[in-house]
């Protein structure tokens, strides 16, 4: 099986090679390919995808930012009908991917080799990481700048939970992953 990532920038592809090890088996192959930036994700993904020959399973990881996420989802499904691939997956990370890290900030300490992050989850600024307005901005400022975006993306998608993530857009990629492979037992 073939699993192709479609991803609007490669912070989403370090966080993914951390985390992908661990949800799903080694039978599964794995493609990343990068854009830069959500725009040229949205001017060029018609073309990629239809140049695509294989036999896949494409999954298009977009972040809504201060999008509506309907309104994203909707434009990047239509452009994957638009090249004849209906059966793409389309999830948008809930404001950012940051806001998954916010959604695990004992994952963000592990992979930082930070401590007392994981008090301010009780806070209520952080209690939702998928209503945080601009979650990468927010952890660099809460890390005392450590969080780099492909750096910290690279350490942090490692010590990610499987199981007690809080962002609930976190919960649905990890869901519809599982759903589409077979997955090792996880911890």
């Amino acid at each position: 099986m073939n699993l192709v990532f479609f991803l609007e920038e490669r912070s989403a592809k370090e966080m993914l090679k951390g985390l992908l090890p661990r949800v799903l088996t080694p039978s599964v192959d794995v493609t990343y390919i990068v854009f830069e930036g959500k725009h040229d994700m949205e001017k060029n993904i018609v073309r990629r995808l239809r140049r695509w020959n294989r036999d896949s399973i494409f999954v298009v990881l977009r972040d809504q930012d201060h999008d509506d996420c309907r309104v994203v989802k909707s434009r990047l499904r239509k452009k994957c009908d638009d090249a004849g691939r209906p059966e793409c997956i389309v999830r948008i990370a809930c404001r950012e991917l940051e806001s998954w890290y916010f959604g695990d900030l004992d994952a963000v300490e592990k992979g930082l080799g930070l401590s007392n992050l994981v008090k301010h989850e009780k806070k209520r600024k952080y209690r939702n990481p998928d209503d945080i307005a601009a979650p990468a901005k927010e952890l660099s400022r809460l890390t005392d700048d450590r969080y780099q975006k492909l750096l910290g993306s690279r350490a942090i998608g490692r010590e990610l939970s499987l199981r007690d993530n809080r962002s609930r857009s976190f919960t649905v990629f990890l869901d519809t992953l599982r759903r589409l492979c077979p997955t090792p037992q996880s911890t």
